[in-house]
């Protein structure tokens, strides 16, 4: 188990559980400040002596060898194993260069030691500041808090009523900064994954640049380094949805706290003062203790808690409660106190004093306390209801409506599903089409509607139903094989259950998922990858009841799931499931296999990296978020699956990927290899960025020629990857050639076959 989530609605309740498991996540934080320290300290050996490289190197390989990444929650994904591992990866590729002595880290200040310390400063220095506030605050609202309950009840009643807005003031700050405190631990908890590893990845490859000897080494490193960087946006792009998700958690959080502090329906918690009486002449004295109230058994757990004396934690004692009476302040000079009588000591009477007017009505709710007068303080909390949307063929028509409206008017539209329409007109759209009266519009040939209103109102048709679709009694099952295990067992426990769900539900399941296929079948246009597609419909087609971090954490998972029912909605939704486990349960976790180091070389020349390349430009309007992994990393297979590997019998340029990750760097070895000027990795590259400078950089600031005006001739042999690529021979003669949308990538029709080619395969006629 790693770190636990920190719930918002601990904030409010602000248990001693609660005050641990921050504990965990600042350690933790603090360990990541002086691994990174340290990282950039050795840093600056190797650039200022290189006289001890060997030992520097040595020394920076160990440190990197010996950190691991804590997650939050109970699982990672394939990704963030990666990403875990990468460390360790990192340090066996220095060792090996350490062997050759030589000096390659020129370029190690901006690429690594830059971007780790402004990490370390502008991050990790601001969680410390905000530590330092909310230990403060804590402090002030305590002192507050312990003043006003000691303050006489027979005061004048202004006075109360003053000391009471003052310390409702500081408990309201005091909460709001814990809200804010908590988000941004987390934040950078999941940030620093990326943040972290990004300018490391950048100094391997910038030394690889260096290594003219260094080529079988890079050759191993350029495999891995593909898939990492995949892992790398994938977990980015499910961190800005996370983080996206928590923020509106936060915010719901803080308009209704009291919806969400009881966080059991079986018991409720919080702190209470107890009274504890002394033997003569030392009267009595309150102490605060978190109390726990199981309501079944009738039990109060209460433990003893200081904020101010390092939240040292005391013994735990239960008692039995057998009934709970209001204690009037003309008995008593405090206010918010309950007598509570005890079957465990008969006769005894524990008192108990709440924090507020609105936390005593809490606990006597709670505990079925009796008022004086037989006044009952309940409280209610109500719920918007929303669209009346159901399952029913209504609802089946108007989803085979837009299916096809969208499939006959918009398929090629940049970002569909992730340009959202006009909230109105979206709302009206689904009332018109899910009244039994007025639903007969034919969207296919109407134009009143246009595609992202029709596609957000299928959306919210999809998140509107009583319950998801794919329901919440088997989330926790479609979670858990999403969470480890092979592909191929994952397929497998998804396959059996689908074919669990009811009927209605696997029909508009199944009919949904041929629907994403073509759209996926479509990305070169609309950008819609499987991966985008699986983060737009993971949260809409399946969520848990629970409204926590720890349930948005898992939305990772939830997309990929719903990427393993596009790909493979054929065979799941078509054939019956062989045979199933009886209770699936979590499969054993283990990485994905890679091939060995020895196979996945390529007779090819060293390459260099450029990340910058691997962005593109947002077509999207504000779909800030659309993740652009197939069309950059140019594969068409899921993000899940390996990258396959090809040989070639001679050493052309590297065949870069559709958004090509590297250029071919001149080499002495091989004469035929055409030279490239040698671009630098840059992390943190904006999807604004503009690519590196590359061979085609002074073709692509010329006015692009006609499409049937240009020709081309191979002068390397390519055999396709994908589907998308054409394979051909040397001397090959290409027609209507012109310039990809996907940099380094060429268009060009040969033997009617239109498809990509890479730029560096071939010489312009």
């Amino acid at each position: 188990m790693g770190l636990h989530p920190l719930e918002f609605s601990e904030c409010y309740l602000d248990s001693p559980g609660f005050r641990e498991k921050i504990k965990a996540h600042e350690a933790e934080l603090d360990k990541t400040n002086r691994f990174i320290k340290e990282l950039y300290k050795d840093g600056k050996n190797l650039i200022n002596a290189t006289k001890q490289l060997g030992m520097a190197q040595r020394k920076f390989a160990q440190c990197l060898g010996e950190f691991q990444f804590e997650y939050i929650g109970d699982a990672k994904t394939d990704d963030e194993r990666c990403i875990d591992e990468s460390l360790q990866e990192f340090s066996s590729f220095l060792k090996n260069l350490e062997d050759q002595r030589e000096l390659m880290m020129r370029n190690i200040t901006e690429t690594l030691m830059k971007p780790l310390e402004k990490f370390r400063k502008d991050q990790l220095g601001a969680v410390r500041a905000e530590r330092k506030k909310y230990e403060k605050e804590t402090e002030k609202y305590y002192s507050s808090l312990e003043k006003l309950l000691n303050m006489s009840a027979k005061k004048k009643e202004p006075q109360l009523q003053e000391a009471d807005i003052q310390v409702e003031t500081m408990r309201q700050h005091f909460q709001e900064e814990s809200l804010d405190y908590v988000c941004k631990l987390q934040e950078i908890q999941e940030r620093k994954k990326f943040e972290c590893v990004e300018p490391m990845l950048a100094f391997f490859q910038t030394v690889f640049t260096f290594y003219h000897q260094g080529f079988e080494l890079a050759k191993d490193f350029d495999h891995y380094k593909r898939d990492l960087q995949i892992n790398i946006q994938n977990t980015r792009g499910r961190f800005e949805g996370a983080r996206s998700e928590v923020y509106e958690l936060m915010k719901r959080i803080r308009e209704t706290p009291q919806e969400y502090r009881q966080t059991s329906p079986i018991s409720c918690e919080g702190y209470l003062y107890v009274q504890e009486k002394r033997p003569p002449p030392f009267g009595s004295s309150w102490v605060k203790r978190y109390s726990t109230f199981v309501k079944e058994q009738k039990i109060l757990h209460m433990v003893t808690f200081d904020h101010r004396s390092g939240g040292k934690m005391g013994e735990t004692e239960s008692v039995t409660l057998k009934s709970c009476i209001r204690k009037m302040t003309d008995m008593l000079d405090r206010r918010f106190c309950l007598d509570l009588d005890i079957t465990d000591r008969p006769g005894t009477v524990l008192t108990v004093q709440a924090l507020s007017e609105d936390d005593h009505k809490f606990w006597m709710q709670a505990m079925g306390g009796k008022e004086p007068l037989g006044h009952y303080l309940g409280r209610t909390f109500s719920k918007e209801r929303g669209i009346d949307a159901q399952l029913d063929d209504v609802g089946l028509s108007f989803m085979k409506n837009s299916i096809s409206a969208i499939e006959t008017r918009g398929i090629n539209d940049q970002g569909l599903y992730r340009v959202v329409g006009v909230s109105s007109k979206v709302q009206k759209l689904l009332s018109l089409m899910i009244d039994e009266k007025s639903n007969e519009v034919d969207l296919s040939t109407s134009e009143d509607w246009d595609i992202k209103t029709i596609t957000s109102a299928l959306k919210l048709y999809l998140r509107s139903l009583p319950e998801p679709l794919m329901t919440y009694g088997l989330y926790k099952e479609f979670i858990s094989p999403a969470k480890g295990g092979s592909p191929e067992s994952r397929i497998q426990a998804v396959h059996c259950l689908v074919h669990k769900l009811p009927e209605r539900n696997r029909q508009l399941l199944g009919l949904l998922m041929k629907h994403l296929a073509n759209v996926a079948a479509h990305s070169k246009q609309n950008l819609m990858t499987v991966a985008n597609l699986g983060v737009v419909f993971g949260p809409t087609l399946m969520r848990p009841q629970e409204d926590t971090v720890a349930a948005i954490m898992d939305l990772k998972f939830q997309n990929i799931v719903v990427e393993i029912l596009i790909e493979q909605h054929e065979k799941i939704f078509t054939d019956a499931p062989e045979s199933c486990p009886v209770s699936p349960a979590a499969p054993e976790f283990s990485a994905p296999t890679r091939q060995s180091k020895k196979q996945s070389r390529h007779n090819r020349p060293l390459a260099v990296y450029n990340p910058q390349a691997l962005n593109i430009q947002n077509a999207v309007g504000d779909s800030s978020n659309l993740a652009t992994d197939e069309t950059s990393m140019g594969s068409n297979e899921s993000v899940s699956s390996q990258s396959s590997s090809a040989s070639a019998s001679e050493m052309p340029p590297v065949k870069m990927d559709h958004a090509p990750l590297c250029t071919s760097l001149s080499s002495g070895s091989n004469s035929k290899s055409p030279t490239v000027a040698a671009s630098y990795y840059t992390p943190g590259a904006s999807g604004e960025s503009q690519p590196a400078a590359t061979t085609a950089a002074s073709e692509k600031e010329k006015p692009e020629e006609s499409v049937t005006s240009r020709k081309a001739r191979a002068v390397y042999q390519c055999v396709a990857e994908h589907d998308s690529e054409l394979s051909f021979e040397v001397g090959a003669t290409f027609n209507a050639v012109t310039h990809s949308r996907e940099p380094g990538w060429l268009e060009g029709e040969l033997e009617g076959k239109r498809g990509l080619i890479p730029e560096n395969y071939v010489e312009m006629l």
